[in-house]
């Protein structure tokens, strides 16, 4: 189980085991970080779960569907290194993670 470091809104950062097989959006919902709304549950279709990877992880994950990059487009707080989080599979690779839960639209 890969531990990955999130980083809520306000800065404060924690640590916590994210369970392969599932998504990085269940495992930071499942540690109680509440500000990640992830509205859809999971659907690909609110971008309430979008985060900002560190850029070192960026090749491990998998490539940007057409449906996540529309949805991301609808986000002034989208850069280079942002993701849904419900589109990102826990694999042992995001060992060490970095992620910031974006600003709210």
């Amino acid at each position: 189980m890969p531990q990955i470091v999130v980083v809520d809104q306000s800065g404060a950062e924690r640590a916590i085991d994210a369970p392969t097989g599932r998504t990085l959006m269940e495992a930071i919902r499942d540690n109680g970080f509440d500000e990640l709304l992830a509205l859809c549950g999971g659907c690909c279709s609110c971008a309430t779960c979008h985060v900002h990877v560190d850029p070192a992880y960026v090749d491990k994950l998998p490539a940007l569907s057409e449906d996540e990059n529309d949805l991301l487009d609808s986000s002034d707080h989208r850069n280079e290194y942002s993701r849904l989080s419900c589109q990102v599979p826990v694999t042992d690779d995001l060992e060490g993670l970095r992620v910031t839960i974006a600003q709210e639209d």
